[in-house]
C-alpha cells in the first residue's frame, strides 16, 4: 500500500497523523453532550381543550370527535389517542420518526383551527403543545416547613426558588407539584342569597363592575407632569367583603352579608409528602440538548445558597435524582473499558511474549477510541451508555487490523529480512486484506443503522460508533503500525524463556489439533452430524429463550403507582397514600420516600422510593419488588403496584403491558365483552395488577330540566346552567394583585352547603318580575354512574388493559397470554393493538430480526466479492449458527432474555465469528494454488491458523468478560451483550476448527490460477502465497510457525497480488 510505504519512510509523518487523530478526538470529546440515551426527538403533539362543567360524554361527542376527525388526515400520523374526561379533552398525536417535529406541530395547529368554529362557544381555546422526549423532570426538590402553611411554602417555592432554578445551565422548565396557589375565594351562602333576593350572577356582576384597573392618563403643566393612577382594584379580603352587590329595600347588601371571603388555595386536588412530611415539590426539566450531569452539579451547588436564603423553618431536600443513575452508569462503563484494555493487553502479551511486539497493537486502542470522537461529533452523536458500550466492544476489534500487519512483518523479520525491508514487503502483502477485513466488520453494522422505529434510532449511534472505531483502526493499521514495526521489531536469535515456553505449549497444541483434525476428516459424516445437531439446537434455543424489550435495570429507584375507586376525594387518596408510605418505610434499603397524591387525577397517585447506593446494599431492586408487591396488593381501598423504572427512556409511570382493544360499539357493550377477559387475566399468576381504563362506575348526578316550567316562570335556560356552574363548579370571575403577582377571584357555594345532591334545590334563579325561583321547581336530579374517562385509539373507542409482570415472567410470555385471551373472548367487530412498551417490543422484535438477516446478507456479499466465489462465503457462514448456539445457551443458563441488547450482541457476533472461517478458507486456497492436494492443504492451513484464531478469540472473549460480569448501575443491559459474545465466541471457535475444514473438503471446487503478466508473475505468486492469507489476528512468536513457502532472496520488493484473490 502506498500510504504504508510513505509512513515507513517518514516515521515522524506517520506519528503526526495519529497524533492529529488523537488531538481532534480529544477536542471532540470535550464538545460531545452527555446523556443517558441518544436523543430521540419523537414527534408527539398534544391538544388540550377545557370545557368547564361538561361531562365526559359531552366532551367526547362535542370536542374530542370533531378534533380527531380533522387531525387524523395529517400525513405521517402513527398513533392517534384521546382521553375525554369531565371538563377536559386530551388528544395525543404520535407521528412517525421521519416527520419533522415542528412541521408536525404546525400541521396540527392548522387542522385544529379549521374546526374551531364547530366546537361549543364556551370551550376554552385548545392548547397545542409539542412534547419533547425529555419532558420529564430529572431532579425533584421537596420544600417542607413545620411553621408555615402549605400556601406560604408554595408561594416561596413559586416566587423565589423557581426563577432561580430556571436560570441554571441547561434548565428548560420547572414544574410545581402539590402547588397551593393564592386565590380569593368567595364562598356563597345560598340561603342568605335567597333571603336578599340575589343570585350568584349578581355577585359576579358586582365583582366585575367594582374590581377594575384602568389607566387614567396624566396631568401636564408647563413644568411638571403627573401620571394619574386610579386605585380602583380590590386587593385585600376586607375590600372584597365591602363590595356592594345590590341595594335591597334601601339597604346596601355587601358580599360579606351573603358570603364568606378568604384568601385560600385555588386548588387542593394534589398533595405531596417527602419522608413523612407534607411538602411542595419542584421538578427541574432539562433542555433537549443539555448535559444532565452539568445541570445536576449546578443545582447541587446552588442548594446550600437556597437553603441559607429561605425563611427560618423552611427546608429543601432532593426528593428524587435520576441523574445519579446516569452518572454511575457512565462511570461503570469507563471502568469496564479500563478492565477490557488490561485483559486484551494481557492476551496479546501472552501470545507474543515480548513487550516490543505487544505495544504495537495496543497503541491502536487509545488512538481508535479517542479518534472516533471526531466522527461522533460530526454525526451529531452524544456520549451515552450505548455509544460507550460500543467503545467497550471496539477494544477487542480495533487491535485485529494492527495484528494482521504486525504478524506478517514479524514473520519476514524472523526469516532474516531486515526490519525496514520486512515492513515494506509485509505491509504491501496484507494492505488489501486489512481494507477488506475493515469493510467486512463495518458492513455488519450497516443494517443496524437502517433499523426503523424508536429502538432503531436508539441503536444507530451504537452501530455507527462501533463501525467508526473499526474504520479508524484500519487507517492506523496502514499508517502507524508498519512504521512502528520497522522501528521496534528485531530478529531474536535466542528468544527469552517466556517465548520458548509459549512456543512449546503452542507447538504441542498445534500438533494435537492437526492429529485430531486428520482423524475427524476420516469421519466427516460424524463431524457433519455433530455440527448439524449444534446448529439445529440454535433454533430451539432461539424459540425457547424468553423475550422482552430490555432487561429490568437496577436504577436504585422503585416507582409505586396507586389508583383509588372512581369518585374518591383527594382526602381518600391521601389517606391511602399514607398507608403506602408506611409500607415503604419498612424497606431497610429505603433512603428517601417521595409521594404525590392526586396525580394525574384526584383518584390516582405515584411514589418514588429512592434506595441507598448500589455498593451499600445486598438486595437488588427486583428482590425488593418481590417483597413489596404482596404488601401493596394487601392494601384495601386502592389498587397499588410497584415497578422498576423502564429502560430506554420510557415514562416512569409506564407499565410493561399496554394491550389495546378497539371497537365502534358503545362503552356499555365494550364493558360486557371485556369484563370476562379481564377477570380471566386477573386469575393468571403470570400477571400482576391487571387493570383497565374503562371505568363506568364514576358517580354522577344527572340534572334534567323541565323546559315548560322554566318558560312559564320566565327563566332563561342559560341562567340555570350559569347558576349551577358558579355554585357547584366554581367560576373564575376576575383577578387581584398580591406582591406583584396576579391571582384568581373564584365565586362558589360554600363546601358545607353543597355536600349532598339535595343541596341543588337550595340554588335560586331570577324569573319573571324579579321573582326568585328555586331550582327544585325547574329541574329533577337523579344519581347515576358514568365513565371516569372515555378513550379513543386510532379514532375508535378503545379500552387499554395494563398489567405488571410477575417475577420470572417475560414481556413476550405476557403478550402471548393476552393475545390468547383476546382470541377466546373478543367477537367480530373487535380488534387489538398495542401501546407504550408493548408496542415498542412488538415493533423492535420484527425490526431487529430483519436487521439480523440483512447483516448475514451484507457479510455474505462482501465475502463473495473478496473471495471471488459464492461457495467459500457459504462455508465461512456455516460458523454463524454454531456460535449462535453457544451464545443462546450461555444467555439462557445465566437467566438472560432475548432483548434489544442481546440481539445487537448476536449481530456483532456474526462479524466476529466469520473471521475464523476466513482465515482457514483463505489460507487453504493459497496452499492449493501452490499445488498442494485438498486434504493436506486443509490440515496445514487449519494448523497454521490455530494460533491466530485462538489469539483473536482470546482478545475478544476477555475483552467482553468485564461486560459479562458487570455490576452496579446499568449492569443488567451490559451483561446481556457480554454473555452473547463470550458464549458465542467460545463454542463457535471450538466447532469452527473442525466443521469448516470438513465442509471445505466436501464443497471446495477445483482451483485454477489465472496467470498474470510474465514479468514478475512468478515472483508475485511466490510472494503472495505464504502471506496473502494472513489476514488473521495474531503474530507467531519466533520458531513457532514454519514458513509456508521459501522467500526469494531477491533484493527488490516485487509487486504482490492482493490477499484473498
Amino acid at each position: 500500500m502506498v500510504i504504508s510505504e510513505v509512513c515507513i519512510r517518514r516515521p515522524v509523518f506517520a506519528t503526526v497523523l495519529s497524533l492529529i487523530i488523537l488531538l481532534v478526538g480529544l477536542v471532540s470529546y470535550s464538545r460531545l453532550s452527555v446523556r443517558e440515551y441518544p436523543k430521540i426527538d419523537e414527534p408527539v403533539v398534544t391538544v388540550d381543550t377545557r370545557y368547564l362543567g361538561a361531562s365526559s360524554d359531552i366532551i367526547e361527542t362535542q370536542v374530542t370527535k370533531p378534533l380527531e376527525d380533522s387531525i387524523a388526515g395529517i400525513e405521517g400520523v402513527d398513533v392517534l389517542t384521546s382521553i375525554s374526561r369531565p371538563e377536559q379533552s386530551q388528544i395525543t398525536v404520535r407521528f412517525r420518526l421521519d416527520r419533522e417535529p415542528d412541521g408536525a406541530a404546525a400541521d396540527v395547529r392548522d387542522r385544529v383551527a379549521r374546526v374551531r368554529a364547530r366546537l361549543p362557544q364556551e370551550v376554552d381555546e385548545p392548547v397545542i403543545a409539542k412534547v419533547e422526549a425529555d419532558a420529564n423532570p430529572i431532579i425533584w426538590l421537596a420544600f417542607s416547613s413545620d411553621t408555615k402553611s402549605p400556601l406560604e411554602v408554595s408561594d416561596i417555592a413559586n416566587r423565589f426558588v423557581k426563577p432561580r432554578l430556571q436560570t441554571l445551565p441547561g434548565a428548560a422548565d420547572v414544574r410545581v407539584f402539590g402547588e397551593r396557589k393564592f386565590s380569593m375565594r368567595i364562598w356563597l351562602d345560598p340561603d342568605r342569597l335567597a333571603g336578599f333576593r340575589l343570585t350568584p350572577q349578581d355577585v359576579e356582576d358586582a365583582l366585575r363592575r367594582q374590581n377594575v384597573e384602568v389607566p387614567s392618563g396624566r396631568i401636564e403643566s408647563r413644568q411638571r407632569e403627573f401620571t394619574v393612577v386610579s386605585q380602583t382594584d380590590l386587593q385585600r379580603v376586607g375590600e372584597f367583603e365591602d363590595v356592594v352587590v345590590r341595594t335591597v329595600s334601601g339597604y346596601p347588601v355587601r358580599i360579606k352579608d351573603v358570603a364568606r371571603v378568604e384568601l385560600a388555595p385555588l386548588n387542593e386536588r394534589t398533595a405531596v409528602r417527602f419522608n413523612g412530611r407534607n411538602a411542595i415539590s419542584l421538578g427541574v426539566i432539562k433542555q433537549a440538548t443539555a448535559n444532565p450531569l452539568v445541570l445536576a452539579k449546578a443545582l447541587k451547588a446552588e442548594l446550600p445558597r437556597l437553603q441559607a436564603e429561605l425563611p427560618p423553618g423552611v427546608t429543601v431536600n432532593i426528593a428524587n435524582d435520576t441523574t445519579l443513575f446516569i452518572e454511575r452508569s457512565i462511570d461503570s462503563v469507563y471502568k469496564t473499558i479500563l478492565e477490557a484494555v488490561i485483559l486484551v493487553a494481557l492476551v496479546i502479551f501472552l501470545f507474543l511474549g515480548t513487550l516490543r511486539a505487544s505495544v504495537i497493537p495496543l497503541v491502536t486502542i487509545p488512538v481508535c477510541l479517542i479518534g472516533v470522537g471526531s466522527l461522533m461529533l460530526v454525526a451529531g452523536f452524544s456520549l451515552n451508555t450505548l455509544t460507550l458500550l460500543s467503545l467497550v466492544l471496539a477494544i477487542g476489534l480495533v487491535v485485529d487490523d494492527a495484528i494482521v500487519v504486525l504478524e506478517n512483518i514479524y514473520r519476514h523479520i524472523e526469516e532474516g529480512v531486515d526490519p525496514i525491508t520486512a515492513a515494506f514487503r509485509g505491509s504491501r502483502e496484507v494492505g488489501f486484506a486489512v481494507i477488506a477485513m475493515t469493510l467486512t466488520l463495518a458492513a455488519v453494522y450497516a443494517p443496524v443503522a437502517f433499523t426503523t422505529g424508536r429502538t432503531g434510532r436508539l441503536f444507530i449511534e451504537f452501530a455507527l460508533t462501533l463501525a467508526g472505531a473499526v474504520l479508524v483502526s484500519g487507517f492506523v493499521a496502514l499508517t502507524l503500525s508498519p512504521m512502528m514495526c520497522s522501528r521496534l521489531l528485531r530478529h531474536e536469535a535466542r528468544p527469552n524463556l517466556l517465548v520458548r515456553g509459549i512456543n512449546r505449549v503452542m507447538g504441542a497444541m498445534t500438533r494435537g489439533y492437526a492429529a485430531a483434525l486428520a482423524w475427524t476428516l476420516s469421519y466427516r459424516w460424524l463431524v457433519l452430524l455433530v455440527g448439524g445437531a449444534v446448529a439445529a439446537a440454535s433454533y430451539f434455543l432461539w424459540t425457547s429463550t424468553k423475550r422482552e424489550l430490555a432487561p429490568i435495570e437496577d436504577r436504585s429507584t422503585i416507582v409505586t403507582i396507586f389508583n383509588g375507586p372512581d369518585g374518591a376525594s383527594i382526602d381518600y387518596t391521601q389517606r391511602y397514600a399514607g398507608a403506602i408510605e408506611n409500607i415503604a418505610k419498612g424497606i431497610k434499603e429505603a433512603d428517601r420516600i417521595f409521594v404525590v397524591a392526586g396525580s394525574p387525577t384526584v383518584t390516582q397517585g405515584i411514589s418514588f422510593i429512592r434506595l441507598i447506593d448500589w455498593a451499600e446494599r445486598d438486595r437488588k431492586v427486583q428482590d425488593i419488588l418481590k417483597e413489596l408487591q404482596p404488601k401493596l396488593l394487601g392494601v384495601p381501598g386502592v389498587l397499588a403496584f410497584a415497578v422498576a423504572p423502564a429502560s430506554l427512556g420510557q415514562s416512569p409511570r409506564a407499565r410493561p403491558i399496554n394491550f389495546v382493544i378497539l371497537t365502534s360499539e358503545t362503552h356499555d357493550q365494550m364493558q360486557k365483552v371485556v369484563a370476562p377477559m379481564i377477570a380471566e387475566l386477573q386469575r393468571d399468576p403470570r400477571l400482576q395488577g391487571v387493570d383497565s381504563d374503562l371505568r363506568l362506575n364514576k358517580p354522577e348526578i344527572k340534572v334534567r330540566l323541565d323546559r315548560e316550567r322554566a318558560a312559564d316562570a320566565g327563566v332563561v335556560v342559560e341562567s340555570i346552567g350559569r347558576a349551577l356552574e358558579t355554585s357547584l363548579g366554581g367560576r373564575q370571575v376576575t383577578r387581584f394583585k398580591r406582591d406583584g403577582e396576579q391571582y384568581d377571584v373564584v365565586v362558589q357555594v360554600d363546601p358545607s352547603k353543597r355536600n349532598t345532591p339535595d343541596d341543588i334545590s337550595n340554588i335560586f334563579v331570577r324569573g319573571r318580575n324579579d321573582a326568585m325561583v328555586p331550582l327544585s321547581s325547574l329541574v329533577s336530579a337523579r344519581e347515576s354512574v358514568t365513565a371516569r374517562e372515555l378513550n379513543h385509539f386510532g379514532q375508535r373507542r378503545a379500552v387499554t388493559i395494563t398489567a405488571n409482570l410477575a417475577p420470572g415472567t417475560s414481556l413476550g410470555e405476557a403478550v402471548d397470554v393476552l393475545e390468547a385471551a383476546a382470541k377466546k373472548h373478543l367477537r367480530i367487530g373487535y380488534a387489538v393493538d398495542y401501546n407504550g412498551e408493548t408496542r415498542e417490543f412488538k415493533q423492535s422484535s420484527s425490526a431487529l430480526l430483519l436487521t439480523f438477516v440483512l447483516a448475514l446478507a451484507f457479510i455474505y456479499l462482501v465475502l463473495a466479492a473478496q473471495f471471488e466465489s459464492f461457495i467459500d462465503p457459504f462455508i465461512i457462514m456455516l460458523t454463524v449458527p454454531l456460535s449462535m448456539t453457544g451464545a443462546l445457551a450461555l444467555l439462557q443458563w445465566t437467566g438472560g432474555t432475548m432483548n434489544v441488547y442481546s440481539q445487537i450482541g448476536l449481530i456483532t457476533l456474526v462479524g466476529l465469528i466469520t473471521k475464523h472461517g476466513i482465515l482457514i478458507v483463505e489460507f487453504a486456497n493459497q496452499l492449493r494454488d501452490q499445488g498442494k492436494a485438498l486434504l493436506p492443504a486443509v490440515i496445514e492451513a487449519a494448523s497454521l491458523r490455530l494460533r491466530p484464531i485462538l489469539m483473536t478469540t482470546g482478545a475478544m472473549v476477555l475483552g467482553a468478560v468485564p461486560l459479562a460480569l458487570a455490576t452496579g448501575a446499568g449492569a443488567e443491559s451490559r451483561r446481556q451483550i457480554g454473555m452473547v459474545i463470550v458464549g458465542g465466541m467460545t463454542l463457535g471457535t471450538v466447532l469452527t476448527l473442525f466443521v469448516v475444514p470438513t465442509v471445505y473438503t466436501l464443497l471446495a471446487r477445483r482451483r485454477s490460477v489465472v496467470a498474470g503478466p510474465e514479468a514478475g508473475g512468478a515472483a508475485a505468486a511466490s510472494a503472495t502465497a505464504p502471506a496473502a492469507g494472513r489476514a488473521d489476528g495474531a503474530v507467531p512468536p519466533a520458531a513457532s510457525m514454519p514458513p509456508a513457502a521459501p522467500i526469494p532472496p531477491a533484493a527488490p520488493i516485487p509487486p504482490a497480488a492482493p490477499a484473498g484473490h
